[in-house]
């Protein structure tokens, strides 16, 4: 398997790995995300609930408030409090996994900076992958492939 696509936890506990890549990689830079990770802005892998396959250890769930009112479930090792992935809206199907929890994050760049009104001033985006003040229209930016596996896991979920 792909070195790639293996990645876990701070301390070790947990290991993962992802059956496919990400179906497309956003660079977050909401307020939320900003408070929660501590940082300028998240990256999260758009990928299917299924394609993540639990090596080593068992995460446990942290519930997030949202601006929007949905909850949002952070699967964190109990014992390092790394953030591997999360479930927005609690849609079990679809999860956006924590980059920066692969053992290869460089192989994963963003696809697209989304809620920049709120980025941090300091940080430029000039030369990298397209912004959006708040989000984009996935008809347009994803690739076909990506909106496939997107809607087949839907459907799946929906059956």
């Amino acid at each position: 398997m792909n070195e790639a696509l293996n990645g876990g936890c701070f301390c070790g506990r947990i290991r993962y790995r992802l059956k496919a890549a990400p179906m497309f990689v956003n660079c977050c830079h909401c307020s939320d995300c900003q408070r929660q990770v501590g940082s300028a802005f998240v990256v999260n892998g758009v990928i299917e609930r299924d394609n993540i396959e639990l090596i080593e250890g068992e995460p446990v769930v942290v519930t997030l408030p949202t601006d929007s009112g949905r909850p949002h479930d952070v699967y964190r090792c109990a014992e390092c409090q790394t953030a591997l992935w999360s479930d927005y809206g609690r849609r079990g199907w679809l999860s956006f996994v924590r980059i920066a929890s692969l053992d290869r994050p460089s192989d994963f760049p963003p696809d697209a900076h989304i809620f920049t009104r709120s980025k941090v001033a300091w940080l430029s985006l000039e030369g990298g992958a397209p912004a959006f003040e708040i989000y984009y229209d996935m008809k347009t930016m994803w690739p076909p492939e990506s909106l496939a596996r997107r809607e087949a896991a839907e459907a799946k979920a929906k059956a």
